[in-house]
Formats: C-alpha cells, sequence, structure tokens
C-alpha cells in the first residue's frame, strides 16, 4: 500500500502552498511585491501494465494499461508580474514604472540588482539610492541648493534653482526588461538578480520598445489580492485535511490487517 507515503507528499505540497500565501499575505503593503504562486507536478508511476502490452494470444493490447501515481512534487513557484495600482504620495522621488522594466541598483559588492521600488531617497552627499542605501544606476547627484525636482515620464531628472528661470538636467533614468523575467532570483528586500533563465539585461530609455513609463509622486502597490489568497488558502487547508484524512484510512486498514487471525 502506497497510501501513506502518497498522502504524505500531499500534506507536503499543500504545507508549501500555505507558506507561499502567507508570504503573499505578509507582503499585502510591500511597495511593487509581485504575488508568488506555488505549482506541483505529479510524481512517478508504478507501471503494473503498460498501455499497448500485448494481452493476448491473439495479439490484443490493453488500451489503457494500469498505472498507479505516486504523488506530488513542488515543480515551481514563479512570479505573477502582474503591476500593482499606482499610489499618489506627491514625494519628489517617489517614482513609479507605469509598464514594464527594472530600475538597475548597485550592490556593496558592485553587482547589479534590479527593482521597481521607486520609493528612492538621498544619501549623504546627494547620491539618488534606495531605501537600503544602495545606488541606483546610472549615479544621478542632486546638488544642496536645488530647490525643487521634476522628473518627466522619459526618466530625465530637472532640478530648479533660485535666481534661475530654467530647470536643469540632471541625469536620466534608465530601466532594464528581461525576456523572462519570472526567471528572476529574488533577494530580499524587494531587489532581484540575473540568472541563465531570465537572460541578459536589456537597458533603454523608459518608453523605448515597450518598456514602462516614469510617473513621478507615485509608488507601486503589492499586486496580492488578499480575496484571491484567502481563498487560496482554504484550499490549500482543506487539501491538507482530506491528506490527512487519507493517511488515517490508510492506518486503519493496515490496522486491519495486522489483526487478522
Amino acid at each position: 500500500m502506497q497510501a501513506l507515503k502518497i498522502a504524505a507528499t500531499g500534506m507536503a505540497a499543500q504545507q508549501m502552498r500555505v507558506d507561499v500565501i502567507s508570504n503573499n499575505l505578509a507582503n499585502m503593503s510591500t511597495t511593487a511585491f509581485n504575488a508568488r504562486r506555488a505549482e506541483f507536478a505529479d510524481l512517478h508511476y508504478q507501471q503494473v501494465s503498460r498501455p499497448g502490452t500485448i494481452n493476448a494470444s491473439d495479439g490484443t493490447l490493453l488500451p489503457t494499461g494500469v498505472q498507479i501515481g505516486l504523488g506530488v512534487r513542488p515543480l515551481s513557484v514563479t512570479i505573477n508580474p502582474q503591476q500593482g495600482t499606482l499610489s499618489q504620495t506627491g514625494g519628489d522621488l517617489d517614482i513609479a514604472i507605469d509598464g514594464s522594466g527594472y530600475l538597475e541598483v548597485t550592490l556593496p559588492s558592485g553587482a547589479s540588482a534590479y527593482t521597481r521600488d521607486g520609493g528612492l531617497k538621498l544619501s549623504h552627499d546627494g547620491l539618488i539610492v534606495t531605501s537600503d542605501g544602495f545606488a541606483i544606476t546610472p549615479e544621478i547627484t542632486i546638488p544642496d541648493d536645488a530647490r525643487d525636482l521634476s522628473i518627466n515620464a522619459d526618466g530625465e531628472i530637472y532640478a530648479y534653482f533660485d535666481g534661475e528661470v530654467e530647470p536643469e538636467l540632471l541625469g536620466q533614468f534608465t530601466l532594464s526588461d528581461f525576456s523572462n523575467e519570472k526567471g528572476l532570483e529574488a533577494i530580499g528586500g524587494n531587489l532581484f538578480l540575473e540568472t541563465e533563465a531570465s537572460g541578459p539585461p536589456v537597458v533603454e530609455t523608459p518608453g523605448v520598445d515597450g518598456l514602462g513609463t516614469i510617473r513621478q509622486g507615485y509608488l507601486e502597490d503589492s499586486s496580492v489580492d488578499a480575496v484571491q489568497e484567502i481563498t487560496q488558502l482554504i484550499q490549500a487547508q482543506r487539501g491538507y485535511e482530506l491528506n490527512s484524512k487519507v493517511i488515517s484510512a490508510a492506518d486503519q486498514m493496515l490496522g486491519a490487517t495486522t489483526q487478522i487471525r
């Protein structure tokens, strides 16, 4: 009897599903967070008799055979790249990407990471950085005497100074896109790393080649749908309970065999 092992894989799968759902719900208020979804596949099959096996001397073939499944296994945890709602904040350095694309960030190690979290800040020397202090690439420095900042849809940053009518162009944000953004590696802090699965980044100006545009004074909300997540949580809980009942039933059946006299 394989029921105990099969049901155990089912309980482990539903537990993993609950873990993913709980992470989604925990990040309901995380800027630019994309919900994850656990995906599963069936395990190997015990081939009692294979389809197409000769079943009689006259050459009759079995149309289906007997194949007994051995459970379920985790296949992947994928990101749903659906864009969250853009919420107005009014902050000069709050930017949202309206469409596809990621901001490039330079980590302390010198490696590049990518984020859609546009809640930017200024370092002590006026450099535009993330909330964790990582510099945005390309690096842009805001002078201390800048009175006001303006960022257009193309990512160009203009500063206004006292005594000057025309603003001064300080730099321009670029966006990176990937052929398979689901293949990016999440490392926490709203950051992702390039992988072989994601492909190399394609860096362009916002609004070019299908990339999104920049919205100043906005931040992208989490794309987590609380109602859908709670529904998935109930389904996962019921699936866990059903698999536990299978274990109880298998235990009772095995107990009955040991009591045969």
